[in-house]
């Protein structure tokens, strides 16, 4: 059986669960875009399933997390600190790539950065010193014609699927995060993600190609709003969501910049 949060699903009182150490982003805390799922699959029958998720500190890994409901807003807690919250989308749409084709996005994932400065390498999405059938590990690269624009083919295995062999939403979450870091360079100027707000129309499926798509739509300070995208092979949208990450300080890696100000 695959990797899934203990005692997650959609809570209607306050529920007990943990994000097993599998869903790492960096090395001791979970991927954002995996925890954003994990809290708004909990937050659903409250607040939809177009919830817009903030970050407020790092999930923990195999730790108890405790999930609040409220009418306006959730909180995700771990004791007595706030991890998250969980709230209704606004009523905007979100910005919504246009497709390209798998030929394309599997040019321009040759293009990936993420030798030698990936910041995060163990990342469950695009660390690349996970193996196959653990991480998925994705390798957005930018596309020539695109500014700030980056692709790449993902195709899921059984470690992430249900019995069916559909995709965990937590996963397309996931799946919808990490592009949206490499539209600028992490290896230089770490960023985390710090709010998320995806729409799932599909689940993928085992065995078939998707086209994955991030852009980064403005930058301000030390905060960016990205926004990704996932395609099936026919070119129909599967899932899209919109991001803010923020500029964090690496005083570890060779040539990082400084967090602006």
């Amino acid at each position: 059986m695959p990797d899934e949060p203990v005692g997650a699903g959609q809570a209607t009182d306050r529920t007990m669960f943990t994000i097993p150490a599998r869903f790492n982003g960096p090395p001791t805390t979970a991927n954002g875009g995996y925890a954003c799922g994990v809290f708004a699959g909990l937050g659903a029958s409250a607040h939809g399933p177009g919830a817009a998720v903030t970050l407020l500190a790092p999930p923990p890994l195999d730790t108890a997390l405790e999930f609040c409901p409220g009418p306006r807003r959730s909180q995700v807690r771990h004791g007595e600190q706030l991890i998250a919250t969980v709230a209704a989308a606004g009523p905007g749409d979100l910005d919504v790539l246009g497709p390209v084709s798998a030929a394309a996005a599997e040019q321009a994932a040759r293009g990936f950065r993420g030798e030698p400065g990936h910041p995060f390498r163990t990342c469950f999405v695009c660390g690349v010193d996970r193996a196959v059938g653990d991480g998925l590990r994705l390798t957005p690269g930018p596309l020539p014609d695109g500014p700030a624009t980056v692709a790449c083919v993902w195709t899921p295995d059984h470690s992430v699927a249900d019995a069916g062999g559909a995709v965990h939403p937590a996963v397309v979450w996931s799946v919808l995060d990490c592009p949206g870091g490499w539209t600028a360079d992490p290896g230089r100027e770490p960023m985390v993600l710090s709010r998320m707000t995806a729409r799932i129309a599909g689940r993928p499926v085992v065995g078939r190609p998707y086209v994955v798509l991030g852009r980064q739509i403005r930058r301000s300070g030390r905060t960016a709003v990205n926004a990704t995208a996932l395609y099936a092979a026919d070119g129909s949208l599967v899932a899209h969501a919109s991001a803010v990450w923020a500029a964090v300080n690496d005083t570890a890696t060779s040539g990082a910049l400084r967090v602006h100000t």
